[in-house]
């Protein structure tokens, strides 16, 4: 088959060269035939073109330099024949039927209608039945209508899955995903699992982040928003997703089953948001440094300009807040249950133990279970707050809670896992647990009374202040024996400069000399006044 070349080649060597056919024949090495063909064939054409008068078509133009192509000859199916026709026809409509029915999973494949072909006798090959079935079902592609969207209407969520590892442990996580349909702006949010209460909360974030509600959430058929299906189109929301409604006053859409482009925007922003912000970094302390991270990350993607827009997603949210639904005090909603206090001062939960102070050990306990966190009461007064486990059959002990039992037991506290826990639980807790280390390992009831003195002080200051001053103490007791470095003196030293603190500003000479300063100042500028600057220095001077 000759191309566009060779066309070329011939045209120009016959026209302009004045090569004779046998010359071109013997030069391109092409059959004497073709040659001929294409140059009778571009005389003919160009006689109708210089024949006809005014300005040539553009079908005349088209013809004249087209590429060459041969015909492609086309074979009629010998073996499909009218029988063989039918009988698939027959078996497409069973798989049709089924479909109705909602039997997705038994449906005859293309292997199964060549085996019952074959089973009647017909004389036909698989690659045919596969030709004839595809020809027979064949649809036309799908269109998609571009949709433009209004200030403040309509936003897109989703669910997304991300691998971490926190604290070494390599985890699954479920990162919930908002994406605003008019300026693209993404909100991110990780949880231990797809459910419920992290869908709510998820929510109640992303409101709180914006300062507002969007019209209207678009989702597709996952089973936190839809409770069942009811005939083929009709789908029932789910309690969860009601209240929500409810409560901010939103209005919901389903996409329709398997159509995942009717929200277009939040699909590709859950690749984009897994791809940018955790292929670099996936090692975290615990998920709530990792949504730290996230949304730190989060809001500089959002603030970046597109290429081809003038505004960045942030800068059109701004102009979107006007136009949303007015913000919601945070909706907290959490699962409550009644677990009791077992002999090690704490409760179970999802194998999880998590510590309770000791004076309640046998009391039941009212746990309201968040996504994150666990918050613990006793006859409608809080006790304390936990932060959720993500692993099984893990302890969470907070020391302060075994005070009253250390006090009496002073021997346990060396090999306790809750002293070992204040390692990683916090900053304090580290610089508690040094002070231990360098101090107070022979001296434990010393250690108890020091963490008794730090809880007692922390009506009056934060945690943080109280063992800032008990390390500022203890560098003024350094120049001792370490071994006389023990709590009583440490109190003692801490009580005695927030005394002088106090008392600097409560004894009367220190109001006496700031009124002393002022009248000096006062006096300086009359002097400056009448001109009398250099008396009134000496006088200072001498006084």
């Amino acid at each position: 088959m000759i191309n566009m070349k060779d066309k070329y080649n011939i045209i120009i060597r016959f026209f302009n060269n004045k090569e004779s056919i046998r010359s071109i024949t013997r030069t391109t090495k092409l059959h004497r035939e073709t040659v001929t063909k294409y140059i009778r064939e571009h005389e003919k054409q160009l006689k109708e073109l210089f024949k006809r008068k005014g300005k040539p078509t553009e079908k005349e133009i088209c013809d004249l330099i087209k590429e060459p192509k041969y015909k492609q000859r086309i074979t009629p199916k010998r073996k499909a024949t009218p029988e063989i026709i039918s009988r698939i026809n027959e078996l497409l409509e069973i798989n049709k039927e089924n479909r109705k029915m909602g039997l997705y999973k038994q449906q005859l494949k293309m292997m199964d209608i060549y085996e019952d072909l074959k089973l009647q006798g017909h004389d036909i090959g698989y690659t045919t039945v596969c030709g004839l079935i595809k020809e027979m079902s064949y649809k036309p592609p799908e269109a998609f209508i571009r949709q433009t969207y209004e200030l403040g209407s309509d936003c897109e969520f989703d669910w997304g899955e991300v691998s971490l590892r926190i604290n070494g442990k390599l985890k699954k996580f479920q990162m919930a995903v908002f994406t605003s349909c008019a300026g693209n702006y993404r909100y991110c949010r990780l949880f231990e699992k797809q459910d419920t209460a992290s869908f709510q909360e998820a929510h109640a974030r992303f409101f709180e982040k914006i300062g507002g509600v969007y019209k209207r959430i678009i989702y597709d058929n996952m089973r936190v928003v839809i409770k069942k299906f009811v005939g083929r189109q009709e789908k029932e929301p789910t309690e969860g997703l009601l209240k929500l409604c409810t409560y901010y006053h939103f209005e919901y859409r389903f996409c329709n089953v398997r159509k995942g482009n009717e929200k277009g925007h939040v699909e590709r922003s859950v690749e984009i948001e897994r791809r940018k912000i955790f292929s670099k970094r996936i090692d975290f302390e615990s998920l709530v440094t990792a949504n730290e991270y996230l949304e730190e990350f989060e809001d500089k993607l959002n603030k970046k300009r597109p290429v081809g827009c003038e505004k960045s997603s942030f800068e059109i949210l701004e102009l979107e807040k006007k136009y949303l639904l007015p913000a919601m005090p945070f909706f907290e909603v959490s699962k409550v249950v009644q677990l009791k206090v077992d002999k090690y001062s704490t409760i179970s939960f999802e194998t999880n133990r998590y510590s309770i102070p000791d004076e309640y050990v046998g009391k039941c306990m009212t746990v309201r279970i968040y996504p994150t966190k666990l918050k613990i009461s006793y006859n409608e007064e809080n006790l304390c707050e936990h932060e959720r486990l993500l692993s099984h059959h893990d302890w969470q002990l907070n020391i302060d809670h075994y005070l009253r039992t250390l006090q009496r037991k002073p021997g346990a506290l060396a090999g306790s896992l809750a002293l070992k826990q204040m390692k990683i639980s916090s900053i304090s807790g580290r610089k508690l647990k040094k002070i231990y280390d360098d101090y107070y390992k022979e001296f434990g009831k010393e250690f108890v009374e020091l963490l008794q003195y730090i809880k007692e002080k922390e009506t009056e200051k934060p945690r943080d202040l109280t063992i800032k001053e008990i390390e500022n103490a203890i560098k003024k007791l350094a120049p001792i024996k370490s071994g006389d470095i023990l709590t009583d003196k440490i109190i003692v030293v801490c009580q005695k400069a927030q005394e002088e603190m106090e008392g600097s500003k409560d004894q009367p000479n220190y109001v006496i000399n700031e009124i002393g300063k002022a009248s000096k100042n006062l006096l300086k500028e009359v002097s400056n006044f009448l001109g009398f600057s250099n008396a009134v220095t000496e006088k200072e001077e001498a006084a």
